[in-house]
């Protein structure tokens, strides 16, 4: 498999976690867990967007070869 091809299979997975997360947030009434949800679905933010980076200087990459 391809440096891209895990790279987008990583992202899909990020993306889906950040997605569960935000559900879960949003499910309960204890303030704790909802706060913990929170955070973790913004942290999957940040993976999200450092692995589009990678992506896209990887691409970047192909286009110089």
């Amino acid at each position: 498999m391809t440096v891209k091809k895990d790279l987008e299979k990583a992202l899909a997975a990020a993306e889906s976690a950040k997605g569960t997360y935000a559900t879960f947030a949003a499910a309960t009434d204890d303030q704790n867990a909802q706060q913990m949800f929170q955070q973790m679905s913004q942290d999957m933010e940040r993976h999200i967007a450092n692995i589009n980076s990678r992506i896209s200087s990887t691409a970047e990459n192909r286009l110089d070869n």
